[in-house]
């Protein structure tokens, strides 16, 4: 394991470089770009004939288990860094449209793009159950707040803009996980499906989420109020991170949902009354470094990991399809309302087609997707999301500044 560590973080290093030095991309999309670029490669030299490297870097990724790694691993981190920079006086005056996309548009989502995906998969002669379609548009109807956080703070988003769909971007995920799992239960026959058995599962996951951020972050508010020792203070929002997580998987309550509150309280309260400038600065400076590495080595291997998709020419034209329905979808859940109520909700004209484009899925799409047993399902689903993936962050990612200067510079009327 130690082996294996070593390789994925010097090569990510390298790649890192490499971007920075010649290619200069937001450092996630470049690493991830030249991750491609290089899996591409090796699988050119297997088509020659040369099949060793490419052996040997999938003996390597299968060893990896991309699901745990990300949803029981790195997604902590990630999410209670980006929650420890959102100003929670802002946050609640967008309470009501954050929470309206992070629970009804993600269910809305779920049940257009999974009947969308049935029909599309069944045109091009995939027979994939339709519970199973449902499961994917509850995977893929969450936007990623790991892709959306780095990507919208190079893109130079207004700054309201950019707290609605941080904002909606770290709540949506715990809710999809929520629906992913009641559906794959439904799918899979290990649970029925019925609004009584959602409800508790909501109301454990989501309402245990929400309560064991706020035990967590109420004691970490309270032991850092009690010293002046940023040494200790940043140790402690470690602990917070790892023992409320673990915590949150033994309870059955929502990790996610968990960090997210837990890092608002500390990122707000904490900070205004518990922390000196010392340990602002050196709390900061911590997360914003694990935030970066975390970031880079995730994207590096979700480049890296379609060495082990099983590619289908058919199945890119159903994707193809696929994304051009969730760009609808997602305009058509977020865009009509904010444009019949821009004045009331306070939202600035172009905002429907920005928050739309920057709606970017991520690596939390595809953990989900390898969550779903083995079957010929699985495989199709797992390609499907993967492609969606790459072109949220390769092209969405990289166009996404564009959009905002484009709109932006028009008069806001």
């Amino acid at each position: 394991m130690l082996d294996l560590i070593a390789i994925i973080v010097s090569l990510t290093a390298l790649l890192a470089w490499l971007n920075h030095q010649f290619i200069r991309l937001p450092t996630t999309i470049g690493v991830m770009a030249i991750a491609l670029a290089l899996s591409a490669g090796m699988h050119g030299l297997s088509w020659l004939g040369y099949s060793a490297l490419e052996d040997y870097a999938e003996s390597l990724l299968s060893q990896i288990d991309f699901n745990k790694l990300l949803m029981d691993g790195m997604l902590s981190f990630l999410l209670f860094a980006g929650a420890l920079h959102v100003d929670l006086d802002r946050l609640k005056r967008y309470r009501w449209s954050i929470g309206f996309l992070a629970t009804f548009g993600v269910v809305i989502s779920t049940l257009a793009i999974g009947a969308t995906a049935y029909y599309l998969l069944g045109l091009f002669g995939f027979a994939v159950p339709f519970m199973y379609c449902l499961v994917f548009g509850a995977l893929i109807s969450p936007t990623d707040p790991i892709a959306v956080l780095g990507i919208l703070r190079q893109a130079n988003a207004p700054a309201d803009l950019e707290l609605r769909i941080v904002g909606e971007s770290l709540f949506n995920d715990g809710v999809a996980v929520v629906v992913f799992t009641l559906l794959l239960g439904a799918a899979t026959g290990s649970e029925a499906l019925t609004f009584t058995h959602a409800g508790k599962l909501f109301l454990l996951e989501a309402g245990g989420g929400i309560a064991l951020g706020l035990v967590v972050g109420g004691v970490a508010y309270w032991l850092m109020r009690s010293i002046d020792e940023y040494r200790i203070e940043v140790l402690i929002s470690l602990a917070v991170v790892l023992g409320g997580y673990a915590l949150a998987l033994e309870l059955h309550a929502s990790g996610p949902i968990a960090m997210v509150v837990a890092g608002l309280l500390v990122g707000n309260k904490a900070r205004k009354s518990a922390m000196s400038d010392t340990t602002r600065q050196q709390l900061d400076a911590f997360w914003e470094l694990v935030d970066e590495i975390l970031n880079t080595l995730l994207f590096v291997l979700i480049g890296l990991e379609v060495l082990l998709i099983p590619f289908e020419s058919e199945l890119l034209w159903v994707s193809g399809g696929l994304i051009a329905i969730l760009l609808v979808v997602r305009f058509s859940t977020i865009g009509v309302p904010i444009m019949l109520l821009r004045r009331y909700l306070g939202f600035r004209k172009g905002a429907a087609r920005i928050l739309t484009w920057g709606g970017l899925r991520g690596g939390i799409s595809v953990a989900l997707a390898l969550a779903i047993p083995s079957g010929d399902e699985r495989d199709i689903l797992l390609t499907v999301t993967y492609v969606i993936v790459l072109f949220s962050i390769l092209v969405q990612g990289l166009t996404i500044g564009r959009v905002v200067s484009s709109l932006l510079d028009k008069p806001n009327k």
